[in-house]
């Protein structure tokens, strides 16, 4: 049985992640610490676990073999420094952190330790990106040479999101830094290693001058372009993925997905049924923890992440291009 502490609710999939190991059979949460002591103790009473506000404490529990970070994003780096050096395996909500500079500390402890790690890039586990990767890998839609992926929701139009999120010294960035991370990570794990980057942002309706609509242009080492959209202020979330090779493609609108390959070259094949997804990041990380599995949501990747993200931001910042 993997002993989870959560470490804070600050994020909106905190609840989501609690769900997660409360439905699986060899995980279970042991413990609560949030850096705002009343949300943190509303919580465990909630959860029926002590809550514990001081991190050093929480992380020496005999009671505590695992960490799911939750924190703010800036406050990633004391958070996981320090239950990595406690010897605490983690799982940790995107972004790794807000720079390059802190994901290399994470990364230099939790190497040091040797504890499992993984970072939620849930979009990677989805039966279409599986789907494409496999037809990126069999070669059946040619060379690819251009990905547009979409990621879009109403949260600040709306106002669904907690005003906390548009606070720069705890959230780090606005919807780039989001929502925006799963167009980001997905276009790296079909096109390959990113070149440069160009990205535009701006503010329409968010508090604090925080990005609510934003799009990055990515260039890769194949000489394929990514075009990475999202945003807090599309009513209809108007999500969509594109995926073109020189032999074939493939097209996604909400769940419709359209599909042409050198296996049916003259016509577009709506698809019924996508193969079946990968099991979630959080059970990898258990499957991790648990049996030695390896976990493929890993260090590299985040740091990837954190880096194209934070080149995004120098690009929009400075009006130029960013070489990666």
């Amino acid at each position: 049985m993997v002993n989870v502490l959560m470490a804070s609710k600050w994020h909106v999939h905190a609840v989501d992640y609690a769900n997660q190991i409360q439905a699986e059979p060899d995980a279970q949460i042991t413990c609560v610490y949030d850096e705002d002591p009343a949300r943190g103790q509303a919580w465990a009473d909630e959860l029926g676990v002590p809550f514990e506000p001081d991190l050093t404490k929480a992380l020496a529990r005999p009671d505590v073999d695992a960490v799911i970070v939750d924190s703010p994003t800036t406050d990633h780096k004391r958070v996981m420094v320090a239950a990595a050096n406690a010897g605490k395996h983690i799982f940790t909500e995107k972004a790794l952190a807000t720079t390059v500079e802190d994901c290399n500390a994470i990364a230099e402890a939790i190497t040091k330790s040797g504890v499992k790690f993984c970072i939620s890039l849930r979009e990677l586990s989805s039966a279409l990106i599986q789907y494409c990767k496999g037809l990126v890998d069999s070669g059946k839609l040619g060379k690819i040479h251009y990905m547009r992926y979409r990621d879009a929701h109403a949260g600040t139009l709306h106002g669904w999101l907690p005003e906390y999120w548009y606070d720069l010294e705890k959230a780090g960035g606005g919807v780039l830094l989001d929502l925006g991370c799963h167009p980001m990570y997905s276009a790296p794990y079909l096109l390959g290693k990113p070149k440069r980057i160009a990205s535009i942002q701006n503010t329409t309706y968010a508090p604090k001058g925080v990005d609510d609509n934003a799009v990055c242009v990515v260039e890769f080492e194949s000489n394929a372009i990514a075009v990475l959209e999202t945003s807090f202020i599309s009513p209809y979330d108007a999500g969509c993925f594109e995926l073109l090779g020189t032999e074939g493609a493939v097209v996604a609108i909400g769940k419709e997905v359209k599909v042409r390959t050198k296996d049916n070259p003259d016509e577009w094949v709506k698809l019924d049924e996508l193969p079946p997804a990968l099991p979630t990041a959080m059970r990898l990380w258990l499957d991790g923890i648990i049996n030695g599995a390896p976990i493929p949501y890993d260090l590299e990747k985040g740091t990837l992440l954190t880096s194209m993200i934070q080149n995004a931001y120098i690009s929009n910042n400075e009006g130029r291009i960013v070489n990666m």
